[in-house]
């Protein structure tokens, strides 16, 4: 005879009287109702898809994010004229927010009311914390806990040592971001009620600023923006530096916290960040100077001292800061382009920032060179970089250029807006950076919808393929034979 498992009961291990032994049925375990049985189905849900795919777990959190967001936003006490905001315009603004980009079909402030502005200021908190960081807390919160492949795909977006340090960067990553926002939030708050502002409403600009410019995402609570502070080095300077270490990203951030400035002990994706990182500021600051310099419709009628703090304000939030002081339609051509590349590259991988990274960037130029030289390894800093990251980071580049090709071309057949115009916005979109000549305000839903997709493939497409391609290795039993094709 065969017994299965099934026919199996739980006899209790004490005794117990006959008359009650007779009353009491064997134990069977009794199937959940009501909100637990939802719950339990929710958290079934979420282990299958985070063991199956973790990448897929993210974008549908991201989603439901975004959606949430959109609701809150198209309630009429989110807008100051008491009405549905159109789905188009709501919607917009939520993918802009979530994905910390700061571009606008509508003015933030003269459109939303103060719940609509909260409702974005929180959208932007937890927008920045990343498409991954945001399913791995959905998988522990729900779940209780994080499978294999989920804390690998985590530990790839943090940069975590061992598996058993994801939970702990969990918690570091958001004890750190409000720690920073508090920090940028105390030191602009007093400039703001000098300035005249009550008390209230500066604590509440200075809040808005911290969390706008930490997480890289460029909304502004003023209706002419930065313009009335373009020569306060006390309101720029604290954005400056917020928008600078939210684009370094967490894995930056977690090493300067444990090593502070002893570089030997830093890793390589530290190294490269902080240097490319630098590099690229220092390229953007003297390349803006040398364009608008003489250009009177930017800077060219101020003095030597805010011509160079505008340029070093540039440079910074070209590459994802989205905040500006003067009008992007007033630039000169070259400048534009030129934007345009900081643009594309954006910040560091696992920050706040878009762009394909600096990293991706870094090693783009380390093959290069070492191609020139003849070397078979791509080598920086005693390391050696492997060929998979070389085949990410030529994927990453090659899906960015292709969804900003994509997006330019159906931009080009719904507005009739010049190619630099279009071309400026699509980047800004894709990069998440939020610079914008007014091109997104003019479009009608059709290229607000684009725009809208475009942000979101910006934000979600380049961190999850790459942490995708990063994880997936098949085992190869066998190997073609080699046969090089002419390159060039």
């Amino acid at each position: 005879m065969v017994y299965y498992l099934s026919d199996l009961q739980f006899v209790p291990s004490k005794k117990v009287p006959p008359s009650m032994a007779k009353s009491q049925p064997a134990w069977r375990p009794q199937p959940e109702r009501g909100r637990f049985a939802f719950v339990a189905a929710l958290r079934d849900f979420i282990d299958s898809v985070a063991s199956s795919s973790p990448a897929r777990l993210a974008l549908i959190v991201f989603i439901v994010v975004i959606m949430l967001f959109t609701t809150l936003l198209s309630l009429p006490a989110a807008a100051t004229n008491g009405q549905v905001t159109p789905f188009h315009d709501a919607l917009f603004t939520a993918v802009s927010a979530v994905c910390v980009t700061g571009l606008t079909t509508v003015s933030t402030a003269l459109h939303w009311t103060f719940f609509g502005q909260l409702v974005i200021l929180i959208a932007i908190f937890v927008g920045g914390l990343g498409i991954l960081t945001l399913a791995s807390l959905m998988a522990l919160m729900v779940s209780r806990r994080l499978g294999v492949r989920g804390k690998l795909i985590a530990q790839e977006a943090m940069n975590a040592g061992k598996l058993g340090e994801v939970g702990t960067l969990l918690r570091i990553v958001i004890t750190t971001s409000v720690v920073v926002e508090i920090v940028l939030a105390l030191v602009m708050i007093p400039r703001f009620i000098i300035l005249g502002e009550p008390f209230w409403q500066a604590v509440w600009h200075g809040v808005f600023y911290s969390i706008s410019a930490f997480n890289n995402a460029g909304f502004t609570p003023h209706s002419d923006g930065l313009v009335p502070y373009e020569a306060d080095p006390w309101i720029l300077t604290p954005l400056m530096v917020g928008v600078f270490l939210g684009s370094l990203g967490f894995p930056v951030m977690m090493v300067l916290l444990s090593q502070g400035f002893r570089i030997r002990k830093w890793n390589l994706h530290t190294k490269l960040t902080v240097q490319v990182s630098l590099i690229l500021v220092l390229v953007g600051m003297l390349g803006f100077a040398a364009f608008e310099w003489t250009n009177t419709k930017t800077i060219g009628s101020l003095s030597d001292g805010d011509k160079l703090l505008h340029s070093i304000f540039a440079s910074i939030m070209t590459r994802s800061g989205g905040f500006n002081l003067v009008n992007m339609n007033d630039l000169d051509p070259v400048s534009r382009v030129f934007t345009d590349a900081l643009m594309f590259a954006g910040g560091g991988s696992a920050s706040t920032a878009g762009g394909i990274k600096v990293t991706t960037l870094a090693v783009m130029f380390l093959a290069i060179a070492a191609e020139a030289r003849g070397d078979a390894d791509v080598k920086i800093y005693g390391r050696t970089i492997p060929q998979g990251t070389m085949r990410v980071a030529i994927s990453v580049i090659i899906m960015g250029a292709t969804f900003v090709l994509l997006a330019t071309g159906a931009l080009l057949i719904i507005s009739d807006a010049s190619l630099d115009r279009v071309l400026f916005e699509v980047i800004s979109a894709f990069a998440t950076c939020g610079l914008s000549t007014g091109l997104s305000g003019e479009l009608p839903p059709a290229g607000v919808y684009v725009l809208t997709a475009l942000m979101f493939a910006g934000r979600v497409g380049t961190i999850t393929l790459a942490a995708g391609l990063a994880l997936r290795q098949r085992r190869q039993l066998f190997h073609y034979p080699e046969e090089r094709p002419i390159i060039g």
